[in-house]
C-alpha cells in the first residue's frame, strides 16, 4: 500500500513538474534570458539551455531566434589587441595605446575582433532561415548585414550585396516591409540603408568609402527627397577625396530640400572655416 502511495505520489509530482514546464509564458522566458544576459553577457554559461526551452515551447517566437543568433554571435568571437602601424585610425577607431617598437618609433595598438567561421556561420544560419520563412521582416536583415560588416571589416562585400539585393527588391517589387512584425514603411526602410551606410563611412577604407557612396547614390536615386542621401555623397567627397569643392554641391543641394539639416549646414562651415584659414 505505502509502495503505491508512493508511486502516486512521483507521478503527481512528475505530472506538476511537466505542468509548470508547459506554463512558462515567453515573457517568462525572455525575461530569464535577458536575466543570464545581464549577469553573463549573450554566450553565459545557461543560456544555451534557456534558449532550447524556450524554442521548443514557442518555435515561432522571434525573440528566441535573435537572442539564438547573439548567443552563436558572442560565441565565435574574440577580441586581441593588434599592432598597426602607421595607422591613426582602424574601422573608426582610435588606438587603444601606443606602444615603442626596437627602434623607439610609436606603434599604435587597435582592439581587433575576430571571429571562429564555425560558430559565425552557425549565427547566419539563425538569420537566414528566419528570412526564408519571413521575407519581409527588415529586423533579420537590421541584425545581418551589421554583422557581415563586422566580420569583413575593411572589405565589406558580402554585406553590400546583401543590401543591394534589398534595395533591388525595394525599386522593383515594393514589399511589404515589416519590423518586429508591425508594418514598417519605406522611411523605416530608408533609416535601415542609412544606419548600414554610416557603418560603411565610420570604417573608414578605400573599399569602403567607395560602398558608402555607390550605395548613397542607388538611395538617392530612389529616394530624391530625402536629404540624408545628399549629405552621404558630400562627405564622400569632402572626407574620402577632400574635395570640398564636389562636396559643397551635394550639401547645396540637402539644404535646398530641408534648410535645417544640420549636417549640411555643418559641413559647409567647415568647408568655409578651411577657405577662410587657407586664404590668410
Amino acid at each position: 500500500m505505502k509502495m503505491k502511495r508512493l508511486i502516486l505520489t512521483c507521478l503527481v509530482l512528475l505530472g506538476a513538474c511537466a505542468a509548470f514546464a508547459q506554463e512558462t509564458t515567453r515573457d517568462e522566458y525572455q525575461a530569464r534570458y535577458e536575466r543570464l544576459v545581464r549577469n553573463l553577457g549573450y554566450d553565459g554559461v545557461g543560456i544555451e539551455t534557456v534558449l532550447d526551452r524556450w524554442a521548443a515551447d514557442y518555435p515561432d517566437d522571434p525573440a528566441v531566434h535573435r537572442a539564438r543568433f547573439n548567443y552563436y554571435l558572442e560565441k565565435g568571437r574574440s577580441t586581441e589587441m593588434v599592432p598597426k602601424p602607421g595607422l591613426r585610425r582602424f574601422m573608426g577607431k582610435q588606438p587603444s595605446l601606443t606602444l615603442k617598437d626596437p627602434d623607439g618609433s610609436d606603434v599604435p595598438y587597435f582592439e581587433e575582433d575576430f571571429y571562429d567561421e564555425e560558430f559565425f556561420g552557425m549565427a547566419m544560419r539563425v538569420l537566414d532561415q528566419q528570412i526564408a520563412a519571413h521575407p519581409d521582416e527588415l529586423r533579420w536583415y537590421a541584425l545581418k548585414i551589421p554583422a557581415l560588416c563586422a566580420y569583413e571589416k575593411e572589405s565589406p562585400d558580402m554585406a553590400v550585396s546583401e543590401l543591394r539585393t534589398l534595395i533591388r527588391r525595394q525599386a522593383s517589387s515594393k514589399p511589404s516591409w515589416t519590423l518586429d512584425g508591425e508594418p514598417a514603411d519605406t522611411e523605416i526602410f530608408q533609416q535601415l540603408v542609412g544606419e548600414v551606410c554610416y557603418n560603411f563611412f565610420q570604417t573608414g577604407s578605400d573599399t569602403s568609402y567607395e560602398y558608402f557612396k555607390d550605395i548613397s547614390e542607388q538611395m538617392n536615386k530612389l529616394y530624391p527627397k530625402n536629404p540624408v542621401f545628399l549629405d552621404n555623397i558630400g562627405s564622400y567627397w569632402q572626407v574620402a577625396r577632400n574635395n570640398d569643392k564636389q562636396a559643397e554641391k551635394f550639401y547645396k543641394k540637402a539644404l535646398r530640400l530641408d534648410p535645417g539639416d544640420y549636417a549640411a549646414t555643418r559641413n559647409l562651415q567647415l568647408i568655409a572655416k578651411k577657405k577662410s584659414q587657407a586664404r590668410k
